[in-house]
């Protein structure tokens, strides 16, 4: 039975059988370093990131594909200080926090995606990769990171860490502006074509279960909540590491997908996510995807989907645990997605 690249993704996610695992790594600046082009040329105009996504698919045909910048597209929508040190390195935060005061959280705008930082030229990269891949391709879009992360990055972390314990009430009303900002600028790009809106939350965990549950997580739970009611769309969410002691609490958000990192296992986020959540992830991008051989590449790879075929794993989709580092070498992906594609379906 042969199958389409987004019917194949859609399929998984719903727990259907397909004839071969779905498979979507997460190429995010490596797309750009496939196209030759520099990480600020990718990160600042649109047609080039459009194209250098669609270029890597050409190549290495996934079923998904990733549309995302850097983590602070949101922060600088909101008026922080974004610049780049190279022309190989992906943008970031450069001045001092953009909140110090309340006043500073009350002189940030209503949101805008047609107006403010680089959501306009996102949305339009959006457009152009849609048109580009057309509807076979499933397009993952990234509304950047969730209210918490946006916190820190405004606030910087420290202070937020201070705030968690000495000021709560300056965190919780910055953190209301930042679930406002990132509910915009995810339904903008719903509206322009996307097929899952995703987002990261990694500095939710370092915080320990207990504020996670108290801060983190009600905030990822009600942004997840409104997306659906607005566009139906799966969200997915993302923390960056050994988020096994979160796990629980993750998929009780209401995320139709966790992006599960390299170091938890498989089995056990199955077993903690629950049958009605879908797993993306989580082959070592670093360690195997970029330093090792294929051999080894394709080897690894069939030892992950076996171990989710032997635990029972319904909703899942193949992926690298985290972004692909620049440097992977084109054989190993080639030999990632062979693995993938011999080992026919996860349903025993």
């Amino acid at each position: 039975m042969s199958i389409g690249c987004r019917e194949c993704v859609e399929a998984a996610l719903a727990g259907r059988p397909t004839p071969r695992p779905a498979v979507g790594p997460l190429a995010v600046h490596y797309c750009a370093r496939w196209a030759g082009v520099s990480l600020r040329r990718y990160t600042l105009d649109p047609a080039a990131l459009a194209d250098s996504v669609a270029r890597y698919h050409e190549r290495f045909r996934p079923d998904a594909v990733w549309l995302s910048a850097d983590t602070w597209v949101t922060a600088e929508a909101m008026g922080a200080e974004v610049g780049f040190t190279g022309d190989e390195q992906p943008a970031g935060g450069t001045g001092r926090p953009r909140v110090r005061t309340a006043g500073d959280i009350a002189a940030i705008p209503p949101p805008d995606p047609m107006r403010h930082g680089r959501w306009p030229l996102m949305l339009d990269a959006l457009r152009r990769l849609r048109a580009a891949l057309g509807g076979d391709v499933f397009l993952v879009a990234c509304f950047d990171q969730y209210p918490f992360s946006l916190a820190c990055e405004l606030m910087g972390i420290d202070h937020v860490m201070f705030a968690l314990v000495e000021d709560r009430p300056r965190l919780e009303a910055l953190a209301e502006r930042c679930l406002e900002y990132a509910e915009a600028y995810a339904l903008a790009l719903a509206a322009e074509g996307a097929d899952m809106l995703s987002g990261g939350d990694s500095p939710a965990g370092l915080i320990g279960p207990r504020w996670y549950a108290e801060v983190a997580q009600p905030l990822e739970r009600r942004l997840i909540e409104r997306l659906h009611a607005a566009t139906g769309l799966p969200v997915s969410l993302h923390i960056c590491g050994d988020a096994t002691p979160i796990l629980d609490a993750m998929a009780a958000t209401g995320a139709d997908v966790l992006e599960v990192d390299a170091p938890i296992d498989i089995a056990e986020a199955f077993a903690r996510a629950g049958p009605r959540t879908a797993l993306w992830g989580n082959l070592d991008p670093v360690r195997v995807l970029a330093q090792a051989d294929p051999a080894t590449v394709r080897r690894e790879t069939a030892k992950l989907l076996a171990r989710v075929r032997a635990c029972g794993g319904r909703r899942f989709v193949l992926s690298s645990g985290c972004t692909l580092a620049v440097e992977t070498p084109a054989e190993n992906l080639d030999a990632f997605f062979a693995a993938a594609r011999d080992f026919g379906s996860l349903f025993s």
